[in-house]
């Protein structure tokens, strides 16, 4: 792309720019990758300033440097200087133009909250290709289009790798992308140049305060996606979809011109009913703004339900019928870790689940504890979960609460410690246990021990939760990733169970 048309979406850049017929090689905002004839935009992060690095991306070749600050602009620079208020901004904006603005071709839902917005997203995706519309997803999990799997890093990446997954969605067929938003990539305009056609909220529940110090400040980022970047978006008709049984979502302001559809109350545009439930399958009633019906989800728990009412809200905002909505979640398949069950002829039920929050964690212990009732079954519940290092720790003490609330047996672990001693860790975690606790929990350090003894310990027909890393096929211990996957371990341990 010439440089005259990749900054003609900046404004009050130098004319020079505006009238340069310079094919740009490259944008950049890491100094390492700079090449000749590229636009490097620095970043002001936590951990490092992009401005540090201006003179690395000069010798480089670099042709333009965005900035904020041109104090450390190299004297003997010969190309542009672009100064601008926001290089987050900036970077956000030049991203989405240097790959022709893909997401103006696609379908573009997003999904934001603290819990559920994986499920969302492929439930979302389960619908809109059930709809005769190829649906992309970008998240915690993976990247992914039809048969095309790319790994993922972080929920959402930064823009310049977001807009290059959009462009290549668009480019293998893609119509649609279902795509989850942080908190972190709001509150860093990571994605304020993606034009939505429809937004998610599904809860805020205490998470990530190591970034955000403050539930208001952790809602107010959640909050853009429904105001700033819906005024934003240039398509003719925006839908926010809301789970005002939250009362966050009951707090949510929507930019005027969308239209808004709740979900999760009993009053609301999208309501269930449930019918039935075990814990292979839930079946409920819908009533919706565009008719009603009976869905038979081969999933279970109160939780999946609602992430399921969420989604048929995006299918219904993209044309997609009813009937059609419905028939996708009928045979839906699940998503990986997400109350992912672990098959075995042992008569255990096993879960893996990411849970990592104390409302996550309670989400699926309730939905287990209440399919245990309606079975009228004796089984008892055991919890196997851990805390990550190096992240919020006022959750710690709240996460054994919320297990033993709903457990019979509670067997605390390591997670991901990441730079934390997992000591410390599980110390913060057992503070919130009393003294009357100690009869139902067990401290067992190494994860892969605990799965194994708890699986040995468990009497025919118990259920048996694995929380915390979910699909991830990992332990991060130090700075160093260790292959494990929870879903493995429980099968080594089945297999050696007598």
């Amino acid at each position: 792309m010439k440089l005259k048309d990749l900054f003609s979406v900046i404004p009050g850049v130098p004319d020079a720019a505006l009238s340069s017929e310079l094919e740009v090689s490259g944008l950049f905002n890491d100094g390492r990758k700079v090449t000749q004839d590229s636009v490097f935009v620095a970043i002001r992060g936590s951990q490092h300033d992009g401005h540090s690095f201006l003179g690395d991306a000069a010798n480089k070749g670099a042709a333009v440097l965005v900035v904020e600050d041109t104090s450390l602009v190299p004297a003997t620079f010969q190309g542009l200087v672009v100064k601008t208020e926001n290089t987050r901004e900036a970077l956000d904006l030049l991203s989405s133009r240097i790959q022709n603005d893909p997401g103006e071709e696609l379908f573009c839902v997003g999904v934001t909250g603290t819990n559920g917005k994986t499920s969302v997203t492929y439930m979302t995706e389960a619908i809109l290709n059930a709809g005769n519309i190829p649906t992309g997803v970008i998240g915690t999990v993976n990247h992914h289009l039809l048969d095309k799997v790319w790994p993922s890093d972080m929920t959402t990446p930064d823009p310049i790798f977001l807009q290059k997954r959009l462009r290549e969605f668009r480019d293998s067929g893609a119509k649609a992308v279902a795509m989850e938003v942080s908190s972190h990539a709001l509150d860093q305009k990571r994605v304020h140049s993606v034009p939505f056609n429809t937004v998610i909220f599904t809860n805020l529940t205490r998470d990530h305060l190591d970034y955000h110090q403050t539930m208001e400040n952790y809602f107010e980022a959640k909050q853009k996606l429904f105001t700033d970047l819906l005024w934003k978006t240039s398509k003719p008709s925006t839908f926010a979809i809301v789970n005002i049984a939250d009362k966050y979502g009951r707090r949510l302001k929507v930019a005027d011109p969308a239209t808004l559809w709740t979900y999760g109350t009993d009053d609301s545009d999208l309501r269930f009913e449930i019918l039935r439930m075990d814990f292979a399958l839930t079946r409920f009633k819908v009533i919706t703004p565009k008719g009603e019906g009976e869905v038979e989800l081969p999933m279970s728990g109160n939780h999946n339900v609602m992430n399921a009412m969420a989604a048929l809200g995006a299918g219904l905002s993209a044309g997609v019928p009813l009937e059609v909505c419905i028939k996708a979640l009928n045979s839906f398949t699940g998503v990986p870790g997400r109350l992912q069950s672990v098959p075995n002829s042992k008569d255990l039920s096993i879960f893996v689940d990411y849970a990592h929050s104390p409302d996550a964690l309670e989400n699926v212990l309730t939905a287990l504890t209440q399919v245990r009732e309606n079975l009228n079954s004796h089984a008892r519940i055991w919890t196997i979960f851990g805390c990550g290092g190096d992240r919020d720790k006022g959750k710690r003490p709240l996460m054994a609460q919320m297990a033993l609330k709903f457990s019979d047996h509670v067997v605390v672990t390591s997670d991901n410690p990441r730079t934390e001693d997992p000591k410390t860790i599980i110390n913060d975690v057992v503070t919130g246990l009393s003294a009357n606790d100690s009869e139902k929990t067990t401290v067992i350090i190494d994860r892969k021990d605990a799965i194994f003894e708890t699986v040995k310990k468990a009497a025919s027909g118990d259920v048996i939760l694995i929380a915390g890393k979910g699909h991830e096929d990992y332990q991060i211990i130090g700075k160093e990733k260790f292959p494990f996957s929870d879903v493995k371990v429980a099968q080594e341990a089945l297999n050696g169970r007598i």
